[in-house]
């Protein structure tokens, strides 16, 4: 395969144009980048890759080598189906040499084709795709919704994108393209071993929902009830869980029609500013939430020390943060994210275990101390802080379209994700309302913080952070693959300076993860707070329905409810933001409780 190539032909596609006339999407380069990129795709028929040069130079003389060359196309796997592209790919390059070979004092314009449709039909395919077009129009039936113009395209935009292609898997195959030019692949390879084949059922989607929705958040909400009030948070909370479904389908919607990734429709639809934008918020989300987990663990672990040692031993808080870089550094060095799964495994049966507990501990307590000192109706001082926390708790926006690919039916996603959200918003209400009630203005920012330091405690705390720890390098793994995209443009596998900048790029990461987590370790709830309405607010609820308005939204009920939710989600993350950040400055109540006090 020829891999002589611009290493900017790796990066992402800086401009792409979706075209709502005949709905296709487009690459916006010049023919020369385009003729790059589709002889990636190519087979190198050349007896070797030096003598390439060589050859094409005497194709534009000797028509011989060129019906040498031609003919040997058919040799390989469907070359009568691809002999199209492989032609075009040839008079490309040949136009590219006789242009630079010709005089530049002789100059002839070409004349424009009368009719665009026809200047297409010397395109591979042009000719069948037409043939398709006009059927359709004949027989009355709406024209096929083809998402590029034509296959060239195709290949252009898909050999652009890849931004969000957050798997090693990319990374090496490239390195194997630098290491041996000399491969014969098909014109369409193999999909990685790892790579979404689509054959879940909705049974195991609504598994991975559940353990994309329910984890460390669910705990934080009872301090979320005591923050809002019991009235305003149970309302609030199923309003925004309600929101938030609304827009997952809608980001369902628009990736259907345009079947890209979250990031790379945003560039399609408004340019790579937007890309950038879509991909930094979902990048300081997942370092928010590992900055969070990390708090979690060391306070956890912290009241652990202290109930186990009988208060003979405490240590503080940012020691226990430092503590986990040993554990955190090696598992980011991991690069396959299968590698994780059997600690996600583990993960989530601690998480059951620990759900589990709670439940029979708020109901014991309220069976034998009754119902705490609760607000009832809305707690005017901290209210805004709620709507940060419940945004946060709906953390599996960045998983909707991987779980939709998934799926071997993927239009019964929206009934699984409807019924999933259903179950979990209702799991979410009642850890909220009921430990609430249970403990009232006593309550922590940890729930399990308010549970004595019995064995039983004891041994449910320590699984629960367990299982938080693990989940940590899961929450950390996309935020540093989309870093890394942007920072290195080559691979590691064979350039050893290479894998050691990344290597030192991830210890980095993790310190300051580690030392945003020392920071905000005194007001957690507050951190949680801001994590979620600076960055989570606006993957949820601007940039679905933002998308929806500009690619699909065709009548005035779909643009007035997309725009609805576009004004309350600037507005909840400007005055949310603003609040959380004037709360924190304010100080008040600072470290969790101490059983030891």
């Amino acid at each position: 395969m020829n891999t002589t190539h611009s290493g900017n032909l790796f990066r992402p596609l800086s401009t792409a144009t979706y075209n709502p006339e005949d709905n296709t999407v487009s690459a916006d380069l010049s023919e020369d980048q385009v003729v790059q990129v589709v002889k990636r795709h190519l087979v190198d028929t050349s007896p070797a890759a030096s003598l390439r040069s060589a050859s094409i130079h005497r194709s534009i003389t000797n028509e011989d080598d060129r019906g040498s060359a031609l003919r040997s196309v058919h040799q390989l796997p469907g070359g009568a189906i691809t002999h199209d592209i492989y032609k075009w790919a040839e008079d490309a390059e040949n136009e590219q040499i006789a242009r630079r070979q010709r005089s530049q004092s002789f100059y002839l314009p070409k004349g424009e084709p009368l009719d665009p449709t026809l200047a297409r039909l010397k395109d591979p395919g042009g000719f069948r795709r037409h043939f398709v077009v006009h059927k359709a129009a004949r027989l009355g039936r709406a024209p096929p919704n083809w998402m590029t113009r034509t296959f060239v395209d195709f290949l252009a935009l898909y050999g652009h994108f890849g931004g969000e292609d957050l798997s090693e898997e990319e990374e090496e195959e490239e390195a194997d393209e630098e290491q041996g030019p000399e491969e014969e692949e098909p014109l369409i390879g193999r999909p990685p071993h790892n790579a979404v084949q689509g054959t879940a059922t909705p049974a195991k989607a609504v598994f991975l929902l559940l353990k994309s929705f329910v984890g460390t958040g669910v705990m934080f909400l009872p301090k979320a009830f005591y923050n809002g009030g019991l009235a305003f948070s149970t309302i609030l909370l199923t309003t925004i869980a309600l929101i938030s479904l609304y827009t997952f389908l809608l980001l369902v919607e628009t990736r259907n029609k345009i079947p890209v990734s979250f990031g790379d429709i945003g560039g399609v639809l408004f340019g790579p500013s937007m890309r950038l934008s879509v991909l930094l918020a979902i990048t300081l989300s997942q370092i928010g939430f590992v900055c969070a987990y990390m708090v979690f663990v060391a306070q956890n672990v912290q009241a652990l020390i202290e109930s186990v040692s009988q208060c003979q031993l405490q240590v503080p808080l940012s020691y226990l943060i430092l503590a986990q870089i040993a554990v955190f550094v090696p598992l980011a060095m991991i690069r396959r994210i299968q590698k994780l799964s059997a600690f996600a495994l583990i993960a989530d049966l601690f998480i059951l275990i620990g759900l589990v507990y709670l439940y029979y501990y708020d109901f014991f307590t309220l069976s034998q101390h009754g119902i705490a000192d609760v607000e009832w109706t809305i707690n005017y001082a901290s209210f805004p802080m709620f709507i940060g926390t419940a945004v946060f708790t709906y953390e599996g926006v960045g998983l909707v379209i991987p779980i939709t690919e998934s799926m071997a039916e993927p239009e019964k996603f929206p009934k699984v994700l409807s019924g999933t959200m259903i179950f979990i918003t209702t799991i979410f209400l009642s850890v909220g309302f009921i430990s609430y009630l249970a403990f009232g203005s006593q309550v922590q920012t940890v729930i399990l913080l308010n549970m004595p330091g019995t064995a039983a405690v004891n041994t449910v705390q320590g699984l629960y952070a367990l299982a938080i720890c693990l989940s940590i390098p899961l929450q950390l793994f996309p935020a540093i693959r989309i870093i890394e995209t942007g920072l290195f443009t080559r691979s590691g596998k064979y350039d050893n300076l290479v894998k050691w900048q990344k290597n030192m790029f991830r210890f980095v990461a993790v310190l300051v993860c580690a030392a945003i987590a020392i920071a905000g370790s005194s007001d957690l709830d507050k951190f949680v707070s801001l994590i979620g309405s600076l960055c989570c607010v606006p993957l949820c609820f601007f940039f679905p329905p933002l998308f929806h308005l500009k690619a699909i939204a065709n009548n005035w009920r779909q643009k007035t409810a997309d725009m609805l939710i576009i004004v309350f989600g600037l507005v909840s993350m400007i005055y949310t933001t603003f609040i959380t950040v004037s709360l924190w400055s304010e100080g008040g109540e600072s470290a969790p409780i101490s059983r030891c006090s």
